[in-house]
Order: structure tokens, then C-alpha cells, then sequence
């Protein structure tokens, strides 16, 4: 039976995958079989272990750093997530960089630090939509307002900040 942290981080090993766009088989592909299905399948399970070699070998196919692959070992990771506001990366990259570099930039050191690889959203806190008014010079409901606008925002923010 796998512990809860086999499952974890087979979690972990599951989501960085699906990022990345890949299937198990995709993997077993793009890898010309030096990661078989089967074997990444299990780890993700947590039915099999996985030495730190094959960890930071799988961390190296995936062209992340193996921290990424481990999951949060700390008791606040299982508390509740606070209030999270999305951006629509794509949209954000159509809006002009006079007015969107700053929020590109703020989003891209986000991206790095967590390092999430999905490319198309990014949740951020109430904090960070706070600390971007004030790069912004702007109170944050009305920098929420100009970023539903662009349509970067999802308009349910607006009641999160309410």
C-alpha cells in the first residue's frame, strides 16, 4: 500500500507531466523509451518507489529543478488555499506591453517561483492583486476593473474583492 507521501508525490509527478502536455505514453515517446509508461504510471501512483537518482533523472526529461517534483511537506499545505484570482496568460500577451509589462513581469516571477509550467493561467492572491497596485498606482478594485477589462481577470474576482 502506498503512504501518503508516495501519493503525493506521485501527484507531484503526475502534474508536472500534464503541464508539460504529455500522456504516460507520451512520455515513453518523447523519452524513445528510456521512461516506459508503466513504470511512470506507478510512480505517479505511488506503487512503486522512486530512488533520487530516477527522481532527479525524471526531473532532468522534464526540464524542471527535482524540487518541483516534491510534494509540500509542511502541515499549512493541507490547510484551506486563500481566495484566488486567475489570469488568462494568453489574453495577457495580447494586450499591449505599455500597458500589461508590468503585470507580465510580476506573473513571469510568479511562474518561475512556483514553477508553473501551464502557460495558459495563473492563480494569484489577493496580495499579489495588491502589490501589483501599487506598481500600478492604482487602488485594487479599480485595477481589478482595468484587468476584467482587458479581459486578463476573471470578472468573479471582482466579488472576491468585495
Amino acid at each position: 500500500m502506498a503512504s501518503d507521501y508516495a501519493r503525493a508525490l506521485g501527484a507531484r509527478l503526475r502534474a508536472i507531466r500534464q503541464q508539460q502536455g504529455l500522456s504516460l505514453h507520451g512520455v515513453e515517446e518523447r523519452s524513445q523509451g528510456r521512461w516506459k509508461a508503466v513504470v511512470v504510471g506507478s510512480y505517479e501512483r505511488g506503487d512503486r518507489a522512486v530512488t533520487v537518482q530516477k527522481l532527479a533523472e525524471l526531473a532532468d526529461f522534464y526540464t524542471v529543478p527535482v524540487s518541483e517534483l516534491l510534494p509540500d511537506a509542511s502541515p499549512a499545505a493541507a490547510a484551506e488555499p486563500p481566495q484566488r484570482l486567475i489570469i488568462d496568460l494568453e489574453r495577457l500577451g495580447q494586450v499591449p506591453a505599455e500597458k500589461a509589462g508590468p503585470l507580465a513581469r510580476y506573473a513571469a516571477a510568479i511562474q518561475a517561483q512556483r514553477g508553473d509550467y501551464n502557460g495558459r493561467i495563473l492563480s494569484i492572491r489577493q496580495d499579489d492583486l495588491r502589490t501589483l497596485a501599487v506598481i500600478y498606482d492604482e487602488p485594487p478594485s479599480q485595477l481589478a476593473d482595468q484587468l476584467i477589462a482587458w479581459g486578463v481577470l476573471n470578472p468573479e474576482a471582482r466579488r472576491a474583492l468585495d
